[in-house]
């Protein structure tokens, strides 16, 4: 039942099809997203499953194009071999089925386990269920099995990973304008930089410098979760510390933090700089982490194994002995993720990663160092690019410069 082409709803229904105004524009073409479709349509054959149920931000956004705002409401985007149907609340009306690449249909809050039921209606029959393991804690999987007893559930969210790491040429358009904006916003960091601005200032100039290229680029996107971290001080020291209303000082290190968001797809430009001057040994400090860097991007080429780049790099910071300052891993994929979901863990730079690099995927560079206060060259260091892997090396598509001679901004 379309609810706003027919006239008033029952007042108590469970399930509601709120297809109001038309279809937006899509983020990709529709060949593009048959093939998404279709890849997972084959796990499924593969797996002899029934349908996939999926649940995360990453794969609802990846196989729908629709991000859905979870406020303590489930969402998911079933896929049989006939049917493509995000499922979602009704508080957000018609936008979902507007946004998805299929059919919508919307539950009601006006009974209990409407979602649940939803699923049901979806899949009257289906004993082979694929969902994802690393999306559903203990009592979702538990109500999972009750609306399905007969059913078996079968994980597709190893599956579905390996085949988001590697983009198409569309994915690959999309991202190198997410690194573009990402050095448009780092320009306004640069200039918004002064003597005693706060944190917060000089992130909000990063932020709404992408956010309106973003709008200006692509005007038919839903604009959210484009933001900047931009830290100083002390406050360098971890690569998620949130802004503060620390005030910028002479002398300080900083950290530049750009991240735009592009219809779920996540870029970032991440840098170390200093106002005015920096001491010696912050700047031998800030040279040992571009040294390492500039040899990550070198090694970031087909064939190479995650953990081997890891463990080469981790031999450069041993000679300087500042191994042990080292405070995550070197780079991981990029595509479909955020802050606040998930992201390809297959294909992270670590020592326990044994991922080969092959083309198509997109890799980060970010290697980091932080030392604590009190000790000479204090701080958190760190640099990122993005490189698309291709099938002779690698074409590194952030263009933000790095280093001391570039990035020790004069004071005004």
């Amino acid at each position: 039942m379309n609810i706003f082409a027919k006239g008033m709803p029952n007042e108590l229904m469970r399930l509601q099809k709120m297809h109001n105004g038309e279809k937006a524009k899509p983020t990709f073409s529709a060949a593009e997203m048959s093939r998404r479709q279709d890849g997972l349509r084959k796990i499924n054959e593969e797996l002899k499953l029934d349908a996939s149920i999926l649940t995360s931000y990453h794969n609802i956004n990846y196989f729908a194009d629709f991000m859905y705002c979870y406020f303590g409401r489930r969402y998911a985007f079933v896929v049989t071999d006939k049917i493509a149907t995000s499922v979602s609340a009704g508080i957000d009306a018609g936008q979902p089925w507007r946004r998805t690449a299929g059919d919508n249909i919307t539950y009601t809050d006006w009974q209990r386990d409407n979602f649940f039921f939803a699923l049901q209606t979806l899949l009257p029959d289906a004993k082979r269920i694929g969902v994802e393991f690393d999306h559903l804690n203990l009592d979702y999987l538990k109500l999972l099995k009750e609306a399905f007893p007969k059913a078996e559930f079968v994980d597709v969210g190893a599956p579905t990973m390996w085949m988001r790491t590697i983009k198409s040429a569309e994915e690959i358009v999309l991202i190198k304008e997410g690194a573009h904006t990402a050095d448009i916003g780092g320009e306004a960091i640069r200039d918004a930089l002064r003597e005693g601005i706060p944190e917060y200032e000089v992130a909000l100039a990063g932020t709404q410098a992408m956010v309106r290229h973003i709008a200006k680029t692509y005007p038919d996107a839903e604009l959210m979760d484009t933001w900047v971290w931009f830290q100083s001080g002390v406050n360098t020291d971890g690569a998620h510390n949130p802004v503060t209303s620390r005030k910028v000082q002479k002398g300080d290190i900083l950290s530049l933090n750009c991240f735009p968001m592009i219809s779920g797809y996540y870029t970032a430009l991440e840098r170390t700089l200093f106002l005015d001057h920096a001491s010696d040994e912050h700047l031998r400090i800030w040279n040992v982490n571009v040294e390492v860097h500039r040899r990550g991007l070198e090694l970031l080429k087909p064939g190479a194994r995650c953990g081997d780049v890891a463990s080469e790099l981790n031999e450069i910071y041993r000679s300087y002995g500042l191994l042990g300052y080292r405070s995550f891993g070197y780079g991981h994929s990029f595509g479909v993720l955020s802050h606040y979901y998930g992201r390809e863990a297959g294909v992270e730079l670590r020592e326990d990663i044994n991922t080969v690099l092959q083309p198509g995927m997109v890799v980060s560079m970010e290697p980091m160092l932080t030392l604590p206060e009190g000790m000479p060259g204090a701080g958190g260091y760190r640099e990122h690019d993005i490189l698309v892997i291709t099938e002779n090396g690698s074409e590194n598509i952030t263009h933000f410069p790095f280093g001391p001679e570039k990035n020790i901004i004069p004071a005004r």
